[in-house]
């Protein structure tokens, strides 16, 4: 094995997700591919990125409609590493991304949590 590929991200609607995570968060377009059953194949990542990337997953059931923004219980989930801390924190603070904590620095790097728009949390990483 040699990375992880795709994670999974259960969402209420494709266009509206897509909107958040290529408008707001930054990340592009990498497929959306309609499917025969209604369903489509959309995937997006960072810019530049090779190897992991996020699968937005249309909910298809009411169970998981019902987990839509709470997939990891209420915790921070899905990491977003960064290369430029501020200049990513303040891009996304200014496309309406809701951090919930100022930025910190930790021994392991820059931090902030902020959510997505149907409230699964993130950390924004700059390592050291």
């Amino acid at each position: 094995m040699t990375h992880l590929g795709l994670v999974a991200v259960v969402v209420r609607d494709y266009d509206e997700a897509l909107a958040f995570y290529v408008d707001a968060v930054g990340f592009e377009l990498r497929e959306d591919t309609p499917r025969g059953d209604g369903s489509r194949w959309v995937v997006v990542a960072p810019p530049g990125s090779t190897e992991t990337a996020l699968l937005l997953a249309r909910a298809s059931t009411p169970e998981q409609l019902a987990r839509v923004g709470d997939q990891t219980g209420g915790r921070v989930g899905l990491f977003l590493n960064t290369d430029d801390f501020a200049r990513d924190h303040a891009r996304m603070t200014a496309a309406g991304v809701r951090f919930l904590e100022e930025p910190r620095h930790e021994a392991y790097g820059s931090v902030a949590v902020f959510e997505d728009l149907y409230g699964n949390r993130w950390d924004l990483v700059q390592p050291r």
